[in-house]
């Protein structure tokens, strides 16, 4: 019989109960035979004295007498203080007569029996030390781990295991090749150790969430062939002093045990956050978890065939210590896929569904721009079901773009009950960001104008770039301002007032125009400084406090640089919506007829209208010298040991990239979404 499987079920509670019960019954004397019919003790009296007693007892300790008539009667009755004595007299009388019907009588004394005394003692601690093991088996998963606090959660995933492939990952072929380096290192270790080259001890994983990390952790141990743990970084800190780190050494025990292997940590940021940052300090119990993790990973004795992977979201709030080489040696980025990975990507889950054959994924490709490999999946399953919901048998394109605006904007309202001068209001809205995106040369193409509500939209205009950007310059900024802005324009060029329609885009132009001032360097009175520290967060940074770095005399410059970006992208809005005013008019019957207009219908409108010249560099890089650099020397020139023309030494070689956001990616294209709030 397995008892460890008895304890953990309920048959240990049903236990109790039937000893409790015993114990009750053995401690009250409930037991079975004729109930007692209950009477006063005058009547017991006269019983005992007309000798109709047949045998009787007397219970000291609820003072009270049963007896027996000789009628076989049963009866009870309760006696106050002083009586027993004169009852047992009367019977002892009785008995030692000789000639009345008494058989015996029977007196019992007031005691205490061991399972009482054992009750009394023993219950109240039995009920304690239940208590605290029903809430450490909840807390410890399961009453077969109460006392493992300190032992790993890690989950080992087997040969066994139903696994992902490399071939399940698609739109991250230079994140695949670097772990693909790793599972040939683990398979076949003597081709780089002939090389001289050491395995390397540690990969991260970063970028935005759902772009695939914790699939290609899942494809590495598909491929891999080793064993492979798998574990949360929330799982290694709990209430109790030193489990992480305990958890920490035994996880890397059992990893070494069975090198070579691979342990993977999801979200790592949990533990490996900066130490120092928040309220801790020293002896915060996630810091010293950390700290068991960097001596495992590069300590005093470290043995070989142990590789660790790690993602995350925030790698800027990672500990250096945890990021430098020896420890984590590959640090890999995970960004949104281009427009050739998301067709890839949406091949890969279109699989095994009936797709039509009028879906082109490349279409669909540069319609999800700036979607992230989860944005992707959720665009076919929202494909499938609209499908499945219309009772269609295979999934169509339109399917696919209504799915796509689904998962952008949320499903349509179609019980939302507007008036005819709503409608009218949202269609010039639209209709002027739409007509303002047209007529500028940096905007992105528009894709769709409607004016039926979607998700917390009342309208709204899809753009949709004709190409992956990386990087942005201060036109197509610009561009984008007047475009966001061209929705309340139209209000005020048409209805002389606006509405609560353009809180979400005066909300994203202010946001996108202060980034253009304090952190893009794009002002001509403050030039190319950065204002403010992107670190703000006590708990997710080093600084507990923000401290600002700049004068009030600054922050007023900054104040008037924002608005006169904003007043500039209105003012130019405007005089689009004015000059084409007559096409804004027709858009908007349009609208008011269709609802909806596709690409093609809004070009046939748009046709009178002519794309605005580009402002290109503002004024204050237009007044700047020529340049006064030596020329670009050649590599042969390089080589030969030439100099600069101001002989200032060979040319630096170094190139300046593009500054990285704070999560360490730069920032991916997306399509523009221009709503009417509510």
């Amino acid at each position: 019989m397995n008892l460890k499987r008895i304890f953990r079920g309920p048959w240990i509670l049903i236990l109790a109960v039937l000893l409790i019960l015993l114990l009750i019954v053995q401690m009250f004397g409930i037991g079975g035979g004729q109930q007692p019919e209950e009477t006063d003790i005058s009547q017991v009296h006269q019983l005992i004295e007309q000798d109709k007693v047949d045998n009787a007892e007397i219970i000291d300790r609820d003072q009270r007498i049963v007896l027996t008539t000789t009628e076989d009667e049963v009866y009870e009755a309760y006696w106050v203080e002083g009586q027993g004595l004169q009852l047992a007299d009367m019977l002892q009388e009785s008995l030692d007569s000789g000639e009345s019907n008494l058989e015996s009588y029977e007196v019992s004394v007031a005691t205490t029996s061991a399972w009482t005394t054992i009750l009394v003692s023993f219950l109240p601690l039995l009920l304690i030390l239940a208590v605290f093991w029903f809430v450490f088996s909840q807390m410890q998963g399961g009453g077969s781990r109460v006392m493992n606090f300190g032992k790993s959660k890690a989950k080992l995933i087997t040969k066994d295991t139903p696994k992902n492939t490399f071939a399940d990952v698609a739109g991250a072929d230079e994140a695949i090749e670097e772990l693909q380096e790793i599972k040939d290192f683990l398979q076949e270790p003597a081709k780089f150790q002939a090389m001289g080259a050491k395995i390397p001890k540690g990969v991260l994983l970063f970028g935005p969430p759902g772009t695939g990390k914790t699939l290609l952790a899942r494809a590495v141990a598909g491929e891999a062939g080793v064993p492979f743990y798998s574990i949360s970084g929330s799982d290694f800190v709990e209430m109790f002093v030193g489990v992480g780190a305990s958890r920490v050494r035994d996880l890397f025990e059992q990893a070494k045990a069975n090198a070579p292997a691979i342990i993977f940590i999801d979200e790592i940021d949990a533990v490996g956050r900066h130490r120092g940052a928040g309220m801790g300090g020293g002896h915060d119990e996630r810091e010293q978890t950390l700290n068991q993790m960097l001596v495992e990973m590069d300590g005093f004795d470290v043995k070989g065939g142990v590789i660790l992977i790690a993602a995350t979201n925030r790698p800027d709030i990672l500990d250096p210590a945890l990021l430098r080489p020896g420890r984590f040696d590959r640090q890999i980025v995970v960004d949104r896929p281009d427009m050739d990975g998301r067709r890839d990507i949406l091949k890969v889950h279109s699989k095994g569904k009936p797709m039509a054959e009028d879906v082109d994924f490349d279409v669909i490709a540069r319609q999800t721009a700036g979607m992230t490999g989860a944005d992707l999946a959720n665009v076919i399953n929202e494909g499938a079901l609209l499908s499945a919901r219309a009772g269609s048998d295979t999934i169509t394109h339109a399917v696919l773009e209504e799915a796509i605006e689904r998962v952008m904007a949320g499903p349509e309202r179609k019980s939302r009950v507007m008036s005819e001068y709503e409608k009218k209001v949202i269609a010039y809205h639209e209709g002027g960001h739409a007509l303002v995106g047209h007529a500028l040369p940096n905007a992105d193409p528009v894709h769709k104008v409607t004016i039926l509500p979607r998700g917390r939209a009342l309208g709204y205009t899809m753009s949709i770039p004709t190409e992956d950007k990386f990087l942005t310059s201060r036109s197509q900024m610009m561009d984008q301002l007047a475009m966001m802005l061209g929705g309340r324009a139209a209000e005020e060029l048409v209805f002389h007032e606006p509405t609560t329609g353009a809180g979400n885009d005066i909300d994203k132009a202010t946001s996108l125009a202060r980034n253009m001032v304090t952190e893009y360097g794009m002002s001509e009175r403050l030039g190319a400084r950065k204002f403010g520290s992107s670190n703000t967060e006590p708990f997710l940074g080093r600084e507990m406090a923000h401290t600002r770095e700049y004068s009030e005399e600054i922050a007023s410059v900054i104040d008037e640089e924002v608005r006169r970006l904003i007043e500039s992208a209105h003012d130019e809005a405007f005089e689009v919506l004015n000059e084409y005013r007559d096409v804004l008019d027709e858009l908007v019957v349009a609208l008011l007829e269709k609802e909806t207009l596709s690409r093609d219908e809004v070009l046939e409108i748009f046709a009178p209208v002519r794309k605005r010249p580009s402002r290109g560099s503002f004024t204050g890089y237009g007044r700047r010298r020529p340049s006064t650099r030596p020329p670009v020397l050649s590599k042969k020139e390089i080589a030969a040991g030439a100099t600069a023309v101001n002989g200032s030494g060979p040319r630096s070689t170094a190139f300046e990239g593009p500054e990285t956001d704070s999560g360490g990616q730069l920032p991916g294209p997306s399509a523009s979404f221009e709503g009417d709030d509510e």
